[in-house]
């Protein structure tokens, strides 16, 4: 037992509210990341700042944000009210201090703590704030949190509004870079969500007129939807669903236009509420799973005092919380569905026609699936998994599984030296090994009967815990490491495809990454340095001078799990898997995977022919 004496009042520590948040980021913003994923905390940060910009334009103030990311430097102007001018610095600095805590001044606002700047600021290694009212303008400027300058008010002749600049800190966010896709997703969320609002990014406008319903229209192609997409607005509530002709269940919630990527009481009570109301119109039971395949849904509340579980806002923790207070969010929402969804079908036979045949023909897939299901998984369990395909990461064998999701990772790589080499350096709490043998089947144009007839697709569907869907994900990233040579990279194209073909929900929230390993080890009896291209190791060659070692790795396999440790750890490199929402995927598998289209040939050639001509200039 510890001695009273081991603790005592020199072990009590008050921080300031910069140092807290300095030391714990993770409360505040998530995980750190590199950029490398939608949910790293760089874009958190540019995130709690367009939220501000988002909750003065709802309450009637603004109707344009312009955003701008160049490198590492973020700029965020909206022309909403601007920050009273006596109050500059203490809003942006002084925890607890805000305009949200009044709800008249606020209402269904998505920030309420009055934390989210200020976290922007003690992790940006510049930080500036300026607003405009009136005539006037007050600017006052920042570095980790702590006060640089304090701008004296001038008059200006600048529109009203609030200007923030900021350059994420590099102590913090290490080696990090900010991927333009991702913020373009996340301004055009914005848009749909509301509408009439003009969003100016890198100087490209973005504008919605129908909500949800362009937000759908953008993450489906017309080609693969069975019918129109069926749009309802409400007083605080509004929802949009079709069924495609693509696997999986496809979900886009959000409260207060806070896109909540990992749901919350609000998105499990609209789909419940579209299965009852969907069995309660055609008057039949069917299996709730037979409703929801295919499904591609949004459903966006507003919210009085929302309750989330984090700070970052990405999951509705209230259960008992609705928009006008009362009823649950459960019975708010089938409320809502009950009457509007059942007066559409009904005004709409058509679609209603081809939702149930829809959900019929999931129900016939179902049941033609359940013996060859059957006999998968006992050949799953008969093959052992845990112990000779997958090396689980000590995490999933614990109690506490939830609490750590989002750090879980699975690497999945080809032949027993690689996977040995990774098992021996892998962080064993966190990280997972999956061995395939060989190249996987290309699985292009096959119906998903072949996961369960193909021993390795079957034993992968089962480690990731995808069978019945993405509620079961067990590990937050999944990492394809294969050699960066011609197998290597036909390998990884074989399980990006049966990944799109199957389990599309995976590449769309973000889940799949292609590990980045150096190509070129180059060192001397100083120093060794890693090198993934090229460029690189002519750089490092002409740092360590007289001719240094140079090891070209052909694969992972000659990677030693000593250096490996280097290469999966903080500092690792992941390239994300993500799908630009014109992509359709069934047209980008048959361009890549299926016949040798005429269109594949010339990509091939004019390519090689440009190849040719730079080797030929060089």
């Amino acid at each position: 037992m510890a001695k009273t004496s081991d603790y005592n009042e020199e072990d009590i520590r008050s921080l300031d509210w910069k140092e807290h948040i300095r030391l714990r980021p993770g409360m505040y913003i998530g995980k750190l990341g590199d950029g490398s994923a939608p949910d790293d905390g760089i874009y958190v940060l540019v995130k709690e700042i367009i939220d501000n910009c988002i909750d003065e334009h709802v309450m009637g103030n603004g109707k344009s944000i312009e955003i701008k990311v160049s490198e590492h430097k973020v700029s965020v102007r909206d022309f909403g009210r601007g920050i009273p001018l006596g109050k500059v610095i203490d809003c942006v600095s002084k925890i607890n201090t805000g305009g949200k805590y009044d709800s008249k001044a606020f209402q269904k606002s998505v920030g309420l703590n009055g934390i989210g700047t200020k976290a922007v600021n003690a992790l940006s290694n510049y930080f500036k704030v300026q607003s405009v009212r009136d005539g006037r303008t007050k600017v006052a400027e920042f570095e980790r949190g702590v006060l640089l300058e304090d701008h004296k008010e001038k008059a200006t002749t600048d529109r009203n509004g609030t200007i923030i600049n900021f350059t994420p800190d590099e102590l913090i966010f290490r080696n990090y870079r900010y991927i333009p896709e991702f913020l373009e997703n996340q301004i055009k969320n914005y848009a749909y969500l509301n509408a009439g609002l003009i969003l100016v990014f890198n100087d490209q406008k973005y504008f919605s007129k129908d909500g949800l319903l362009d937000l759908l229209r953008s993450k489906t192609n017309e080609d693969a939807i069975r019918y129109p997409i069926i749009h309802l607005r409400g007083e605080d509530i509004e929802v949009a669903f079709t069924h495609s002709n693509e696997y999986g269940e496809e979900y886009y919630s959000f409260v207060n236009g806070q896109h909540t990527t990992m749901g919350g009481t609000h998105l499990a009570a609209f789909r419940e509420a579209v299965a009852k109301t969907i069995r309660e119109f055609y008057k039949k039971d069917f299996d709730t799973a037979d409703i929801r395949q295919s499904i591609v849904g949004a459903v966006s509340v507003r919210v009085q005092e929302p309750v989330f579980e984090s700070q970052t806002k990405t999951k509705l923790g209230s259960m008992n919380t609705a928009p006008e207070g009362g009823v649950s969010m459960k019975q708010f929402v089938f409320d809502f569905l009950k009457k509007e969804l059942d007066d559409f079908l009904h005004k709409h036979p058509e679609t209603a026609d081809a939702l149930l045949k829809r959900i019929q023909q999931s129900e016939r897939e179902r049941k033609e699936m359940q013996g060859i299901r059957k006999l998968a998984n006992e050949r799953a369990k008969k093959a052992n998994l845990h112990n000779k395909k997958l090396r689980d990461c000590r995490f999933h064998l614990g109690e506490d599984k939830n609490d750590h999701v989002l750090d879980t990772t699975l690497f999945i790589t080809e032949g027993d030296s690689a996977s040995g080499s990774l098992t021996k350096a892998r962080q064993v709490e966190t990280q997972a090994v999956f061995s395939l043998r060989g190249k996987p089947l290309n699985c292009y144009g096959m119906t998903k009967k072949v996961v369960y007839e193909n021993e390795e697709f079957n034993l992968l569907q089962h480690a990731l815990n995808i069978e019945e869907g993405m509620d079961g994900l067990r590990y937050n990233r999944i990492v394809i490491a294969t050699d960066a040579d011609v197998d290597g990279l036909h390998i990884r194209l074989l399980l990006l495809t049966f990944f799109l073909q199957f389990f599309p929900d995976l590449v769309k929230n973000g889940h799949v990454f292609v590990l980045d390993t150096p190509l070129f080890r180059v060192r001397n009896k100083q120093k060794t340095i890693y090198c993934y291209s090229e460029e690189e190791k002519q750089k490092a060659m002409t740092e360590l001078g007289s001719k240094p070692e140079i090891t070209r790795f052909k694969g992972l396999g000659e990677i030693s799990p000593d250096e490996f440790e280097q290469f999966i750890g903080e500092d690792m490199r992941l390239e994300p898997v993500f799908m630009k929402s014109e992509t359709h995927i069934q047209k980008l598998l048959e361009y890549y995977m299926g016949k040798n289209t005429p269109d594949r040939q010339n990509f091939i050639i004019e390519n090689l022919r440009v190849q040719l001509d730079d080797l030929v200039v060089s």
